[in-house]
């Protein structure tokens, strides 16, 4: 009995707080490919590429969920936002002829301000997320946090509405789309 209570504390004190596994480096390594990869996104001025380093971002996210062993919220990761929402932004660019090399109209010269703004909401959403979950405790006696049933139980009870609501708003911006590229090209000269 004793010498199973030493090899437990001795596994404790090896594996501790700031230890790191093999998992956690590559969450960190993925993590980083994912945070440069949405830097990039937004900081491109070809069009077509940022939503080609949006892909890489949400693939990112995908395996970071893989990593935390909720399943299946990576592959809903996956299969609607990288599969259906980058297809219908690039549908949309197809659709409005938009540029394909370097885009002049992409960069309106307020970089600064947009850092600055991106900064704030970048603080302002660390700090709504660990004030939030500061006394959280995660219950290791019921269903796996990640799992399927959790995951789908919470998804479909309290996120249905903000869901609809985004595929509603997609839809209307791709109708948008159709719309702006169906224009006549002597609506085009009057407006000039």
């Amino acid at each position: 009995m004793t010498g199973t209570g030493i090899s437990t504390a001795a596994q404790a004190v090896t594996h501790g707080f700031l230890s790191t596994s093999g998992v956690e480096i590559v969450f960190l390594l993925v993590g980083l490919v994912t945070l440069g990869a949405a830097v990039i996104t937004v900081t491109t001025r070809q069009l077509v590429h940022a939503a080609l380093w949006l892909v890489v971002a949400l693939g990112g996210l995908a395996v970071e969920y893989l990593l935390l062993t909720a399943e299946f919220i990576a592959w809903v990761q996956v299969l609607i936002y990288v599969g259906s929402v980058v297809v219908l932004l690039l549908f949309g660019l197809m659709l409005t002829r938009a540029p394909i090399g370097r885009s002049p109209d992409a960069d309106s010269g307020n970089r600064w301000v947009a850092l600055g703004v991106a900064g704030a909401a970048a603080a302002a959403l660390v700090w709504v997320v660990v004030d939030a979950f500061r006394t959280t405790w995660i219950d290791l006696g019921g269903a796996p946090q990640g799992s399927t049933e959790v995951s789908g139980e919470i998804l479909f009870r309290h996120w249905v509405l903000p869901f609809e609501a985004l595929s509603v708003l997609l839809l209307a911006a791709l109708v948008g789309a159709i719309v702006l590229s169906r224009r006549k090209p002597d609506a085009k000269k009057e407006e000039r």
